[in-house]
């Protein structure tokens, strides 16, 4: 299917959508597989192998565990966390999982194969399942890759996935792949880029649907906020990071004292921007319910530049709940554009273009939304997205310990402000400038191409490998 506003925008756990959610949708699919199929009954052991970057550094982000929940047909988004906990728990403590939800069989963490030094043709991200008989006969398997934001990709199925996209595209009324194209849409329509979004996502749902379901993915980025808020200690995973959003929140809220609790002071949004970047990544750090945006590692960026249209752009202060809907349908909708342009051109994964490709393309998305919102023409909202990634070219992913944690749950309040003040430059100017924002994507990706795969979610260059973990 074309890519869509719910595809960029989906709900799913931490700490990774390329290394947690991706993996465990493809378990999920190769345990539907069996259970349809007739083989799981006959099924008496179970090989899952990891290549690249999945191997790498896949301890960290929580690739094994959200495989062996994938294999128990639990789905990302909708699986809760106490849930995760609960099954991650029993499998640990019996040593065996539920293959499909029924089949018990002894496996765990432990037993799955690491091939960090092996790259598949398709995608650093791979990972093959295989299940076998008692008398030791494959009965099924499939290698499938998680090329980012969540999305996956079965080997073989390449050129058919791809004919499918261009297939469905046919069938949008206003379809588009670069921002040429869709620039060319919003003259000769007379439409905004969001409104341009909105069209093409009305081929599949309804208005109501649309509204609703956007609707929902923003109160799902304030809750994980509130239960970021409410968390305190040291984040998991061994590196000892102490979690800064509560005590940074405690302390804005006493600027409100004796004011209304809704108020906020217009001379602390930057301070309240990076606490719900940051907010936001630490739940995610934890494992918690994100939404991806377009990925796990950036999906504080949106939420953060979103709140600041909602509390900061001008006119918000008297704005009704209607109108504040009205902001977060138009807003997710715009940047749903910009992201499109950056999946079909370029890559959403860092460990295909480094964090450039995650990071960046939030802070482009982000940057259109906010330039639509405060009233950009279709031409400025590309120039804010132009902006937002041409200051984040050359960007490495190199976490620390595999941790989606040093540098990524600061970066995403970086480049929610760098969002921010690309919007308001863009909208300063009349939407004219120098570079285009298709070949600031092109350059993105050449430059992912271009770079050592020491720098891409490898664990083996940067920061992961200069600076001590205990």
């Amino acid at each position: 299917m074309a890519v869509g506003v719910f595809d960029l925008f989906s709900i799913g756990i931490g700490p990774s959508s390329s290394h947690t959610v991706g993996p465990m949708r493809a378990a999920a699919v190769f345990a539907a597989e069996l259970k349809a199929s007739g083989v799981l009954e006959h099924v008496a052991s179970l090989r899952v192998d990891l290549y690249g970057s999945l191997a790498a550094t896949g301890h960290g982000h929580g690739t094994m565990t959200a495989i062996l929940l994938g294999l128990e047909g639990f789905h990302p988004e909708l699986i809760l966390p106490e849930e995760v906990e609960e099954r991650l728990a029993t499998i640990a403590e019996t040593g065996k999982l539920h293959l499909a939800g029924s089949v018990p069989l002894p496996y765990g963490v432990k037993d799955m194969v690491l091939r960090p030094l092996t790259i598949l043709p398709r995608h650093t991200n791979g990972l093959t399942f295989t299940v076998s008989g008692a008398d030791g006969e494959i009965l099924h398997t499939a290698t499938f890759f998680s090329v980012g934001g969540g999305f996956i990709v079965r080997e073989g199925e390449e050129d058919a996935a791809l004919q499918e996209l261009d297939e469905s595209k046919k069938e949008l009324p206003l379809p588009f792949r670069t921002a040429a194209e869709l620039l060319g849409r919003c003259q000769s329509k007379g439409l905004s880029i969001g409104e341009i979004m909105f069209v093409n996502e009305r081929a599949s749902r309804t208005e109501a649907e649309i509204r609703e379901g956007l609707l929902h993915i923003y109160s799902v980025m304030e809750g994980c906020v509130e239960v970021s808020l409410k968390r305190e200690g040291l984040l998991p995973g061994g590196l000892k990071v102490r979690r800064r959003a509560p005590d940074w929140h405690e302390r804005l809220m006493k600027e409100t004292r004796g004011q209304d609790p809704d108020f906020r002071d217009p001379k602390y949004w930057q301070e309240w921007v990076n606490l719900i970047a940051l907010a936001v990544n630490e739940e995610n750090a934890s494992g918690g319910r994100v939404v991806t945006a377009p990925t796990n590692g950036a999906a504080g960026i949106i939420p953060a530049v979103l709140y600041y249209a909602l509390h900061f752009a001008p006119g918000m202060d008297k704005a009704t709940q209607e109108d504040r809907d009205d902001v977060v349908v138009k807003f997710l909708l715009t940047a749903a554009a910009i992201g499109v342009l950056y999946k079909e051109q370029a890559s959403i994964s860092g460990a295909e273009v480094g964090c450039q490709g995650e990071v960046g393309s939030a802070s482009s998305m982000a940057a259109a939304g906010l330039a639509e919102v405060m009233g950009g023409t279709p031409q400025q909202v590309e120039n804010a997205a132009e902006i937002a990634m041409e200051h984040n070219l050359g960007l490495t992913c190199d976490p620390i310990g595999g941790l989606v944690q040093i540098p990524c749950i600061e970066r995403n309040a970086i480049a929610a402000a760098k969002a921010i003040n690309a919007a308001k430059m863009a909208l300063w100017g009349d939407g004219s400038h120098r570079v285009s924002l298709d070949e600031v994507i092109v350059t993105m990706r050449e430059t992912g191409r271009d770079m050592s795969s020491k720098y891409k979610e490898t664990a083996m260059g940067g920061l992961a490998v200069n600076v001590v973990e205990c």
